[in-house]
């Protein structure tokens, strides 16, 4: 099977969780899965390039803070091939132009167009684990874009679309989708599934979980989604067009 996992920044903020991030992609390819792990930047790093890039030019260029904030992922994932050839395991990092993500022009908040290449798809051939930067893409002319809010999710599902991934598993620091915030109530119960619409609905009001866009993509592609945590065991909530279509995963 093939599986896209993402991890976020909280789940990769030092070596230790790095490392403990490289063993349940280990997990996964133990089990016989092809997997495409997509990283974002570690913890605080984009809020900390942002300050700094402030010190040079209070109202910087969206084309050059592009440049500058996609190598906080592209640390990420030579990291995380670091970490996965140390324990053995044959592993490549690619930035998002490398991985082929093509998209629009629209420098901080780019929507995703396609893969123009196919050496996501070529590194999987030569049973390479594939890490890829994420957040980020390139354009028509070969600038490096960003994709805004919740990019990297973007970027995973975007690539479970196009490589026809069985699942995309995002890791967080949360386990699962809520019917409400838990953080508020303390009443709040943890879904096993919902639908796209709802979840759509529930990251345009203001849900922290996803960003509107990958749900769109999603959607767009039926690509069946798991919501898990990093920290805690559990299966998480899948998000999918009907509740069955995520028995078979």
């Amino acid at each position: 099977m093939r599986i896209v996992v993402k991890f976020g920044g909280s789940s990769l903020a030092d070596g230790e969780r790095i490392q403990n991030a490289a063993k349940k992609i280990a997990a996964l390819r133990a089990a016989g899965h092809q997997i495409v792990a997509v990283v974002s930047a570690q913890g605080d790093t984009t809020d900390d390039m942002i300050a700094k890039a402030a010190q040079i030019h209070t109202d910087p260029p969206k084309r050059e803070m592009d440049a500058y904030l996609a190598a906080g992922e592209q640390m990420s994932a030579a990291l995380m091939a670091m970490a996965l050839q140390k324990m053995g395991l044959p592993a490549v990092s690619l930035t998002g132009a490398q991985a082929g993500m093509m998209t629009d022009g629209v420098h901080s908040d780019a929507r995703v167009l396609g893969l123009k290449n196919d050496r996501v798809a070529q590194e999987m051939e030569r049973d390479n684990i594939v890490v890829v930067a994420g957040f980020q893409g390139v354009d028509g002319k070969g600038d490096i874009t960003t994709l805004g809010r919740g990019g990297s999710d973007t970027t995973a599902v975007a690539l479970a679309a196009f490589l026809k991934a069985a699942v995309c598993k995002i890791y967080t620091d949360v386990d699962g989708v809520y019917d409400k915030d838990p953080r508020k109530y303390p009443d709040a119960v943890k879904l096993d599934w919902i639908g796209y619409d709802d979840m759509l609905h529930m990251a345009r009001q203001g849900a922290q979980v996803l960003h509107d866009r990958c749900v769109e993509l999603a959607q767009i592609y039926q690509v069946p989604v798991q919501v898990l945590s990093t920290f805690r065991p559990g299966e998480g909530t899948f998000i999918t067009a009907f509740p069955e279509d995520f028995s078979q995963i």
